[in-house]
């Protein structure tokens, strides 16, 4: 099978039993049974194991197989791009009545992290074990650079989302009741320390895709030398603050300008030579031979082509791929039932629901099998393309489909485009038109295809079988663009923008005028570039001052949020169940939500 295989071994359950125990069992002496770190491992390939496990713990929290509520909001519920629709009102993470450090949401955001800087550190420890033997140095600076890049990982994420937090570097075999914060400046401090250690051990490339390359190593030192730089600004520390912007510009420089990435500008990968792409259309969306009574044709252009099965990975021939979680059908099949995006399911309108006279079915006419977990605002999805921001190859037919044709017969548009006018506003009342709305929207080429693998096997139309991005280049070039601005170079800012808009082919290209001093340019053109890629939450909360709060106010989909967002924060809350173990020292609480 092709890549990292995401197993886990027999290694895992007895490293559980490291850090969870049940307390009869631990009273019987049985010496043999006790696992630590010193005599859990024997092998190097049992270090490489561990490290494995944690890239597929990223891989299951970035795609979400099991459509975990919590994760949901990891990826941007509740922010100004994602919202629920009306059928899933009771899954939101938008009304503030109910969203305080007690929110469930926070603790398992929190946890996951400490579960991976967890993993990290046993395998850095296990490492050096005098007993372990390795095939070579570069085998071990290989296996602990990429522990090591996870631990900074988990703490860049964890200082973007909560601020400063309890830094642990070694594996905890016992409970401890009084850890303290660091400060958000010391907590992305060592996430850079840590990444710039071992940047010579990573490759620039790999022969398969899916492990961490000095690429995505360059990328996170340019996000947090940016996160750094902002709060030292934060902090009035200006002088630093501008050191920290100088480096993030080099680091993503490095990966812009070095050679080995670049923006794809042509047609290229697996389904390049297809000009045209057929979508059928089916009388009452029943996937028949003799229901088919239409064919939406779509020119095919390159961006459509990043999102291919089997055109994701840079070995794939796709120069602007970082790193991405691997995902494969083989493998889906015959041991890893969480190798699938399930994205055409969680992510996909309900037009059945929200415009049934004149649309139904799952096939892909409608996108697939959707069920909308979470959905795009209007902001996300209108508000961003409107006027000269139009002309846009990201607002495509083929790559951001509004093109639906009528499938129910005895609608007004049967065979014909349905107006969004009449999908938005096609109810007798203002609540109904509104949960319409909710349930119909635009569908892009990240979450669905035009042909779904595994139809033959009884698979349906709710999974997608490509890899995924979890660094693509245009997010560099936008951590690149938001440095300069923050430097004054508002000039290169809009220039960095233009390297997207360019690619784009957009009719519009900005200036430095375009770029305000709220970063809403930025914002917006990371929403048009990374829609259902980036985790938006990191970047509203990365970016400071009120600016998360006044989007989400502006942007949020459903009223409650205006009606009980009254107080600003930019940061999430400690969760208070941290709080409240963490019983030997006080763990101060975030502005803004405290005695909520």
């Amino acid at each position: 099978m092709k890549r990292i295989q995401y197993i886990y071994l027999g290694l895992m359950i007895l490293l559980t039993g490291m850090i969870s125990c049940d307390d009869n069992k631990f009273l019987q002496e049985d010496p043999s049974t006790f696992y630590t770190v010193e005599n859990a491992f024997t092998t190097s390939s049992q270090i490489d194991q561990v490290v494995v496990s944690i890239y597929s713990h990223i891989r299951d929290l970035w795609v979400n197989p099991s459509e975990t509520g919590w994760i949901y909001v990891f990826r941007g519920k509740g922010t100004d791009m994602y919202d629920v629709p009306s059928i899933r009102r009771g899954n939101t993470f938008s009304d503030y009545s109910v969203i305080n450090p007690d929110n469930g949401n926070f603790y398992d955001n929190f946890s996951t992290w400490y579960y991976v800087i967890s993993r990290a550190n046993i395998a850095i420890h296990a490492a050096e074990l005098p007993a372990l033997s390795w095939s070579s140095a570069g085998e071990k600076a290989y296996v602990l650079a990429q522990a090591r890049f996870f631990r900074a990982f988990a703490y860049r994420n964890l200082g973007e989302l909560f601020g400063g937090v309890p830094i642990v570097t070694e594996p905890v075999e016992f409970p401890l009741f009084n850890f303290e914060r660091a400060t958000r400046v010391a907590t992305y401090q060592f996430a850079i320390t840590e990444i710039e250690a071992i940047l010579n051990d990573l490759p620039e490339t790999t022969a398969s895709g899916g492990r961490i390359v000095r690429g995505a190593a360059q990328h996170n030192l340019s996000e947090l030398y940016l996160a750094l730089g902002i709060q030292l600004q934060t902090e009035g520390k200006e002088t630093e603050a501008q050191a920290a912007f100088t480096q993030s510009v080099s680091y993503a420089s490095q990966v812009i300008d070095g050679g080995i990435y670049s923006l794809m500008n042509a047609r290229f990968g697996a389904r390049a030579s297809e000009t045209d792409i057929p979508i059928n259309i089916y009388k009452n969306g029943v996937s028949s031979a003799s229901e088919k009574v239409g064919v939406l044709s779509l020119p095919a252009n390159y961006y459509w082509d990043l999102f291919q099965e089997g055109s994701v990975n840079y070995q794939d021939g796709n120069k602007e791929c970082i790193w991405a979680a691997q995902i494969d059908y083989a493998a889906y099949k015959a041991e890893d039932g969480k190798s699938k995006l399930n994205y055409s399911r969680a992510y996909g309108p309900v037009f059945r629901d929200g415009a049934k006279n004149h649309l139904t079915g799952t096939l892909e006419e409608v996108g697939g099998r959707g069920i909308a977990q979470m959905i795009t605002t209007m902001y996300s999805r209108d508000l961003i393309y409107a006027n000269e921001w139009g002309d846009d190859m990201r607002n495509s037919d083929i790559v951001y489909r509004r093109s639906f044709i009528g499938n129910v017969p005895g609608s007004p548009y049967y065979l014909n485009p349905v107006p969004w006018e009449v999908m938005y506003n096609g109810g007798a009342d203002a609540t109904t038109n509104t949960n319409n709305r909710s349930l119909c929207y635009p569908v892009s080429c990240k979450i669905a295809t035009d042909k779904y693998t595994g139809l033959a096997d009884g698979e349906n139309r709710s999974n997608l079988f490509r890899d995924d991005y979890i660094i693509r280049l245009p997010e560099t070039i936008l951590l690149r663009a938001e440095a300069k601005q923050r430097m004054g170079n508002k000039a290169g800012a809009a220039a960095d923008i233009n390297l997207l808009r360019q690619r784009a082919q957009c009719g519009y290209l900005v200036s430095a005028v375009d770029m305000d001093d709220n970063f809403d340019m930025i914002l917006d053109e990371r929403a048009r570039e990374l829609v259902y890629e980036e985790c938006r939450w990191n970047t509203l909360l990365r970016v400071g001052g009120t600016i998360a709060v006044e989007r989400i106010r502006n942007y949020a989909y459903w009223p409650e949020t205006q009606a009980t967002l009254t107080f600003n924060y930019n940061l999430w809350p400690i969760p208070q169940a941290v709080i409240d173990t963490n019983k030997d020292v006080v763990l101060a609480q975030n502005p803004g939500w405290t005695n909520r």
